[in-house]
């Protein structure tokens, strides 16, 4: 019953750092779009600029790779738990 606790309170405390670590990322890469938009002579929207840098990010390699906040810290702790109590 513990380790379901531990879990828990654990899946909790990611996520936290999750949305946190999600947001300031996304935040970075909008100020990234807005200074190219800039640096680029500032031709057309800004606006839809940016909406499409933000769909590009979206689906790329560096938002998934966030995920590793839930996934890295579980499988330790499960590996550390796994290997005293049954090794």
């Amino acid at each position: 019953m513990g380790v379901i606790r531990l879990f828990f309170m654990a899946f909790v405390v990611l996520s936290v750092i999750y949305v946190s670590v999600s947001l300031y990322s996304r935040a970075v890469r909008k100020g990234k779009l807005e200074t190219a938009w800039l640096e680029e002579g500032a031709n057309g929207d800004k606006d839809a600029y940016v909406r499409a840098g933000l769909k590009d990010y979206d689906s790329s390699l560096r938002r998934r790779l966030i995920l590793g906040v839930y996934v890295i810290p579980m499988v330790i702790v499960g590996t550390i738990l796994y290997l005293v109590n049954y090794t």
